[in-house]
Parts: C-alpha cells; structure tokens; sequence
C-alpha cells in the first residue's frame, strides 16, 4: 500500500469514527446492550472459526520464535471465547453511564446546574498480542458512548480480522452505527503515526503493550493520552507479616501468570525477618521454578541451599514477564518505601503485614495505581475490583488511574436549566 493510499485509508476511517461517535450520542443503553449480546453470541457460535484463525497466528508466533509469554497472551482457546462472551454480558450489567448526573445545585438565581456523564469521543486503542483485548476494549467504548478504533498487533492479525468481523456483524443485526467499532486491516506500522497526528479526529489515544509502544504513542500523539506503562511491582515483607499468607500471596503475586503487567517482579525483605521465614519465602520461590536474583544480604537470607544470583541495580528497574524476580533487603519501612516509590513503574504494589501503622504508612506514601495489602498484585484487575473488563490499567494520574472501565472513558460536560434566566 503506498503512503497516500495508507494515509487516504487512516483518513477514511479516522472520519467515520468520528460520525459513529456523534451517532452513538443518540444511541439508548438497551441498544447498545443488545449489542454487547449479540457479540456475546458469535463468539461462541464462531467459536470453530476463530479458533482457526488463531491458530495461524500460533504458527506464526512460534515459526518467528516468540517468547512463551507472549505466545500465551496470543492464544484462543473455547474456555478463553466463553470468558470474552462473559466479560461482555458483565459489561452489559452496567448501568448506562452516559446522562448520568454526577452533580448538582441550585444557584441563588435559580438556575439549577448539573454535571453530567458524556463520551470522550473516538478512542485510538493501540494494542499488542492479545485478541481477548479486542473485544474488550471495543465493549467498553461503545458502552461508555465512545466510537473506537483498534489497531492490533501484527501477530494476531488473523485473530483481530475474525473478530473485528464479528463486532461489526453484531452491529448491523442491532442497528448501531456499522462504524462504531472499527479494525484496521493493515499491519502497516506507519498506521500508528497517521492516527496519532489526527486530533481533529481522534479524542484519545491508548496504548495497551510494552513498553516501547506507549512511550512511542505517548511522544507522537498529538491528543491526550491515557497511559498503561510497565507493571514492575513489588512484594514487600514486614517482620510482622504472616507467614502463611506471605508465601501464598507472594507464591501467587509471582507465579500464577508470568506475562501479565500486575506480576511481582520484585521482593524487599525486612533485615529484622526471621532468617528462617525469609528463607522459606525465598526457598518457595525457588523450588515453584523462579531465578532469585539478590543483593548481598538477601543471598545470605537465601542460605546455601537456595540458589541466587547477584542482582545489578538494572533487575531492580526491570519487568522480566518471566520466572525471574529480584530481591532486596532493607532496614526500614522508610527504605524499602523509598525503594519501591524509586524502581516502580507505578502499577501495583504489595505489603504482607499484621501492623496497622506500617500498613497506613505504606498504602498513604507508596506512588502507584494501586496498593495491595495482605493481597496478591495478580488481583489488580478491573473485573476483581468489581468494575466489569478493562481497556488497561493506568499508571498515569490524569485523566485516570487503574482499572480504566466504563466511567474512566467518560468526561462530563454540564446541563443548565433556567426560566429565563439572565446575567445582570
């Protein structure tokens, strides 16, 4: 495709977002629910056929050596199409949030004022590997009254074709703008850039993948951006902790899925622990198939018995998405405060302890979307907060932060109503 062609075809589709988004202003809850069941359906209907098409990009994957992590973001499977179908009729639940007053008063003059949900418009939603998000992402945009276009990576693109396929066969059947939810067919990189240079267009940008492409996204778009950037989250261990619950939690904040951003990638250890509870957290890390990469102190809290190899001061800043987590040993709550707010990127971070003030301290100076206490990182997620699926987690602080749901993809904008009020 030539260069004016792709810029003719971004152009063409930046424009119909943009006409579907003011349609859908008039679009009722009822109908948009309709079809987020409609979609909920095929999925599982199409079930055979998509599946086929994932399986293409697999073969793919694996011919171009992808990492297991990734290669396991990319797969499909009929359990993981029944769990898309579940997460749409969850969105589906929701109220409608467009119209909804968030606020009002009545002024001295009368004039009654109210603050009310409205859509951000069209979405740029940049993603990698993993097709499940396409649904997702495109839920929860048309329910929060917003036009959507996706741009997945190229290796799903046989996945992402199917299903685009299927939300815009979803909307003709319902009767929703056809362009609502549209999927670029091209794997042309230069995409990206054509859409992030389109404010006249686009409301906002997201990107959903490393850490590459949101930095990317983040310095070329010329409209807001809500930023998902790496997940390097940490345990914290105080001496008061459990230990029971400390190694469930950390085992699970761990292991329980190596390639997803609210992963543990990093341990601080109390010096003031039994060396003996210590050394069994760091023991259970390593006999569940976990590389300990430790400072000093840690690799004398891990014993001979356990193996662990010095960590640089690049393992405490890296999201290894692998069986790897770096370890560190402090002396205080204020260090290992202090360590985490330096090496985090902000997504979720974790303290294992029975101590009310080390917990209040902890959750009130900690620097990240979300503080978890006595609770795996692993529980960071739209649908286990309550909030139905989830087109990221932002580490940002404007416009949202966290889970980015239904009303994280809304602005407001205020009703007036006078009788025949004037300005004196």
């Amino acid at each position: 495709m030539s260069e004016f062609n792709l810029q003719e075809y971004c152009r063409d589709v930046a424009a119909r977002a943009k006409r579907a988004s003011r349609a859908l202003a008039a679009v009722s809850g009822a109908q948009k629910n309709q079809w987020l069941e409609s979609v909920a359906q095929k999925l599982v209907q199409r079930a055979d056929l998509i599946l086929d098409e994932n399986a293409k990009d697999l073969d793919a994957a694996r011919a171009a050596g992808l990492k297991p992590a990734m290669i396991d973001r990319l797969t499909l499977s009929r359990k993981t199409l029944e769990g898309m179908a579940q997460a749409l009729r969850e969105i589906a639940a929701f109220p409608d949030p467009i119209g909804e007053t968030i606020s009002s008063s009545i002024r001295p003059s009368g004039l009654e004022v109210r603050k009310v949900r409205a859509p951000l418009g069209v979405v740029f939603f940049v993603y990698e590997s993993r097709p499940n998000v396409t649904t997702d992402a495109a839920a929860i945009c048309v329910k929060s009254g917003n036009a959507v276009v996706l741009r997945g990576g190229k290796e799903a693109i046989h996945s992402n074709i199917i299903l685009g396929k299927v939300l815009a066969d979803a909307a003709e059947e319902v009767g929703l703008p056809k362009d609502a939810a549209q999927l670029l067919t091209t794997t042309d990189r230069n995409a990206i850039d054509e859409f992030l240079h389109m404010p006249e267009y686009i409301n906002v940008a997201i990107p959903r993948g490393g850490e590459a492409l949101v930095k990317r996204v983040a310095t070329e778009a010329k409209m807001p951006v809500i930023k998902h950037f790496a997940g390097n989250c940490h345990v914290y261990v105080d001496p008061t902790a459990d230990v029971e619950i400390a190694e469930k939690v950390l085992l699970n904040s761990k292991m329980q899925r190596l390639g997803t951003c609210n992963t543990a990638e990093s341990l601080v250890l109390r010096s003031q622990l039994d060396p003996n509870v210590a050394r069994r957290l760091l023991k259970a890390l390593a006999d569940s198939g976990c590389e300990l990469r430790g400072d000093e102190r840690a690799i004398a809290f891990a014993g001979p018995d356990v193996k662990m190899t010095p960590a640089t001061e690049e393992d405490f800043y890296t999201e290894y998405l692998a069986a790897i987590i770096s370890v560190k040993v402090v002396d205080s709550l204020e260090e290992a405060i202090a360590h985490v707010n330096e090496h985090s990127s902000g997504h979720t971070e974790a303290i294992l302890s029975q101590d009310v003030r080390a917990i209040k301290r902890f959750t009130t100076e900690i620097d990240s979307a979300a503080v978890m206490v006595n609770a795996s990182t692993r529980l960071h997620d739209g649908g286990q907060f309550g909030l139905g699926a989830e087109i990221g987690i932002s580490t940002d602080k404007f416009h949202a932060r966290g889970p980015c749901g239904i009303n994280e993809l809304t602005s407001y904008k205020y009703v007036v109503y006078g009788d025949g009020a004037l300005r004196e």
